[in-house]
């Protein structure tokens, strides 16, 4: 792999093209392109939240997200290619199951905020649903190249990302940041 990427500056992309895992060049403004673009940004947000101080638990969930998202934008990138797994999801599951035990039950919606970690982790989950629409974009014009499991996989993680963002206020001694429906506009 080491080899592969020993030169960066390739300038194939001059004219307005990429290439695909599979060798195909395409618009860089393909939907395809578009979904990879999403994915990688979500997995940079999440690399932006791995900068802030973190329980280890949390930390260790989120490398592996970050390694799963690699694999998933792979697995876009080649069009009928599977690398995203039903144990995939099921760690999601299980981390969701997990972090919900720790919460007390929601009232009210939560605006994003609280500590600097959690108000990251509000962005990552909005990047994530971004990748998600952009997924499901990508299937509606190409089904036979898009399998099903990295759209389930980033719809799963932006819940998990909400729960995180709860669990890392709680972390940081802070509770969640409640929205108030009736509020007096004198205070806010």
């Amino acid at each position: 792999m080491g080899n592969r990427l020993s030169k960066i500056a390739t300038r194939t992309g001059d004219d307005g093209t990429t290439g695909l895992g599979d060798g195909r060049r395409v618009s860089k403004d393909d939907a395809r392109i578009a979904a990879i673009g999403d994915v990688d940004e979500l997995n940079s947000t999440l690399g932006v939240l791995l900068c802030e101080p973190l329980p280890t638990d949390v930390r260790d969930a989120l490398t592996t997200i970050q390694h799963d998202l690699f694999d998933l934008g792979g697995e876009l990138s080649i069009p009928g290619h599977s690398m995203i797994e039903e144990s995939h999801l099921a760690q999601l599951d299980d981390w969701l199951a997990e972090y919900n035990r720790t919460l007390p039950p929601l009232a009210e919606f939560i605006l994003p905020g609280g500590s600097r970690a959690a108000a990251v982790a509000h962005v990552a989950r909005t990047v994530c649903r971004r990748a998600e629409r952009s997924i499901v974009a990508l299937g509606k014009i190409d089904e036979a190249g898009v399998n099903e499991a990295p759209r389930r996989y980033v719809n799963r993680l932006s819940d998990l990302l909400f729960v995180l963002a709860r669990v890392l206020n709680r972390a940081d001694g802070q509770n969640d940041v409640l929205w108030k429906h009736q509020r007096d506009a004198a205070t806010d």
